[in-house]
């Protein structure tokens, strides 16, 4: 980006009036690619001397400026708001947001100063380049000098000590992003693909921006839940919570979720998650797992009959359930002491035989305790997210920005490419983030709280921000905006070590590459912007991921053509809905429309998204990539993990499943050669080696 990073001195008014009318120029494809170039120059002002190219509409909104801005108190217009003869010498006042002040810009000689320029250093680069007449008091007038346009006086501004040369924000490392680095690897995405995937115009969301202050505080209020639920799980039940299952939770909320948190479900038909319950109680009364040798298998099976025979006798149960339990326990250690040397298939045999028998009386015993946990982790929820939504109107509107109300869909929606999710509540401003690289690693810093992503990512970001963002073309906001992004994801999936993995896992590039040379992908249904191949994706999160791309969540988009790509998170109830979702656009458009549908080929038993995909109308082929046999990229790419880490080997099949219409089907055929190749580009690849960046 040319010139300085600054912005000019003008009205808010005036500037909100132009985003306002780029923002709702989004019925072309082109106004995506194209709309940072319609808002880099704000004011409108020509950068010739005079005012002759200040246009009244420009002055009448400089005129009526928000009396909270910091322009208010200077004359109608600042740019020009200088002596004829520092104007004909090529000086510009403008606005530093960085700084809060204003500056002083040669458009001549690219110099910017702090301090007035003073007459002294005056000359006319064009005739007098060395400045030799410069203290000739017997030269000609300056020209233009008599122009009454360029006569008003200059706002007076306190000297400072000596005159500062303004340092560019690269120097500061504050404010906006370095200048593009020279990229010395192979970036793990392709941006210059365009969109395929056609909808209806729609009303920009009703969602407050994010801002560092709320999202730190959005973040110890899930962590806090977090906690508290884990506390519950061993002071209730004596178990720890089930690994991942507060993720899995706030996954299967969300689908049903009206509430106006985006992370915490707060307004759900049922407080009571049922999945939720079956994880907790499936781990009473004590976890299972498969073990190695006999005698893992031999210890597992007394530790399950004993704390069995235990629960059984501190809980509230009925007497025949109480004598079963009792009874088959007694039997087992019999058993127990009878056979020393029994082998692994007979250990597992006889577990699966007691488990079988005791857990009906045992969920019974149970069920009103860990209903009661799940209920108690909702209310919570609940409570935390009106915390949130009342912080951030009170914070708001401190800036004098109000919630006011939804804007109405449009009467005759437009079809067009679709577009980055637009927010209808404008942000307010956002404090400075400091930013370190070293290391291959990006530091932001927001306080005390310091958010760590690897610099590749880094510039991914910068590249989305700059192809999507509409109302920052300066970038002054990148840097806080990075920040809640990566906060709100630590918040989502949690601070433990690799607490969230499998919820953020991708298709390698070469399987993404593959499916959009023979397919025509240009979609992914479920990404994020730090794990997003193409630049039009939908993720969970519109207002932190709509400035880096976002389409919105899959199951508030609704495409009428296009061909796309889904690897949902492993959550039954998300992907049910998912097909669920996707039956319904295939059915209400005759336009070419495909979806390729990636989801483990889980089968004992088979997951009911598993069922319906396969016995779908639109179902036109399946296959199952062997586990071990194809690989993922690593869930948390965008965090320094070394290179030789960012895929792995798939522990499990996964099911390939084309779902299209008619057209869909015709432009997008899946032929037995076409799925020979994808085969090819999903099997793992020799890993490079590459250093590894510290952590």
């Amino acid at each position: 980006m040319s010139g300085p990073l600054s912005v000019e001195l003008r009205s808010t008014s005036s500037m909100a009036s132009s985003e306002a009318d780029s923002a709702n120029n989004i019925n072309t494809p082109s106004s995506e690619s194209g709309h940072i170039e319609g808002l880099v120059s704000l004011s409108g002002v020509p950068t010739t001397s005079g005012t002759a190219g200040t246009s009244g509409m420009d002055r009448q909104n400089s005129a009526g400026s928000h009396p909270g801005s910091p322009m208010s108190p200077l004359s109608p217009d600042p740019v020009h708001d200088l002596p004829p003869e520092l104007l004909q010498a090529g000086w510009r006042k403008f606005w530093s947001r960085r700084e809060g002040r204003p500056y002083y810009f040669n458009k001549v000689t690219n110099e910017s100063l702090w301090e007035t320029p003073t007459l002294a250093l005056l000359h006319d680069p064009m005739t007098d380049p060395l400045g030799i007449n410069t203290d000739d008091t017997n030269s000609a007038p300056v020209p233009g000098s008599q122009d009454k346009r360029l006569s008003r006086p200059s706002t007076e501004i306190n000297p400072l000590a000596s005159i500062m040369k303004r340092r560019a924000s690269n120097e500061l490392c504050v404010g906006s992003p370095l200048k593009k680095a020279q990229l010395n690897y192979k970036p793990f995405w392709n941006f210059d693909i365009p969109t395929n995937a056609v909808i209806k115009e729609r009303a920009p969301l009703h969602l407050p921006p994010p801002h560092p202050e709320i999202e730190s505080f959005r973040s110890a209020l899930v962590l806090k839940l977090r906690q508290i639920y884990e506390e519950l799980c061993h002071q209730r039940e004596n178990i720890e919570a089930p690994i991942d299952s507060f993720n899995r939770w706030l996954l299967e909320r969300k689908v049903v979720d009206k509430g106006k948190d985006p992370l915490l479900p707060s307004e759900c038909s049922s407080e009571l998650s049922q999945s939720l319950v079956h994880e907790i109680m499936n781990d009473i009364p004590v976890k299972l797992v498969k073990p190695k040798f006999s005698a893992d298998a031999r210890k597992q099976l007394f530790r399950y009959a004993e704390a069995a025979k235990k629960m059984i006798e501190s809980r509230k149960a009925s007497p025949e359930g109480r004598k079963v339990v009792k009874w088959n326990v007694e039997d087992t250690f019999k058993w127990l002491r009878k056979r020393h040397n029994a082998s692994y298939d007979d250990y597992l045999e006889r577990l699966t035989h007691l488990k079988r028998q005791c857990e009906p009386h045992l969920y019974d015993a149970a069920e009103d305790s860990v209903k009661g946990i799940v209920s108690k982790v909702y209310k919570i929820s609940a409570e935390n997210a009106q915390k949130i939504q009342e912080k951030t109107w009170e914070l708001f509107k401190e800036q004098n920005i109000a919630e006011g109300s939804p804007l109405a869909e449009p009467t005759h929606p437009r079809l067009t490419y679709c577009y980055a999710v637009q927010l209808s509540i404008p942000s307010p401003r956002l404090p400075v983030i400091e930013r370190v690289l070293e290391n291959e690693v990006a530091q932001l810093r927001y306080k005390t709280d310091t958010m760590k992503m690897n610099q590749e990512h880094f510039w991914k970001m910068e590249q989305l921000y700059g192809l999507n963002c509409r109302d920052d073309p300066r970038f002054d906001n990148f840097l806080a905006r990075v920040w809640c992004l990566l906060k709100r994801y630590q918040s989502y999936f949690g601070t433990n070590q690799n607490e969230g993995k499998g919820n953020q896992g991708a298709l390698t590039p070469a399987l993404m590459e593959c499916l959009h040379r023979i397919f025509g992908v240009t979609f992914e249904c479920f990404a994020s912007p730090f794990n997003c191949y193409f630049r039009q994706y939908c993720s969970a999160f519109p207002d932190t991921d709509g400035f880096f791309g976002s389409r919105g969540p899959f199951l508030d988009f609704y495409p009428t053509s296009g061909s796309f790509e889904a690897n949902p998170p492993f959550s039954d109830e998300l992907m049910e809905a998912m097909v669920d979702h996707m039956e319904s656009l295939l059915t209400e458009t005759s336009e070419p429309l495909s979806f390729i549908v990636f989801i483990p080929d889980w089968r004992d038993p088979p997951t009911e998204a598993l069922i319906r995909l396969e016995s779908s109308k639109f179902m036109r082929k399946s296959f199952v990539c062997p586990p071990f046999e194809h690989e993922y990229r690593h869930g948390f790419q965008h965090l320094p993990v070394a290179k030789s880490e960012m895929s792995s080997k798939a522990v499990f099949g996964t099911l390939v499943v084309f779902l299209q219409n008619e057209a869909g089907f015709k432009r997008w055929t899946p032929t037995p050669e076409k799925i020979k190749e994808l085969v090819m580009a999903s099997k793992p690849k020799d890993p490079i080696a590459t250093p590894s960046p510290p952590s």
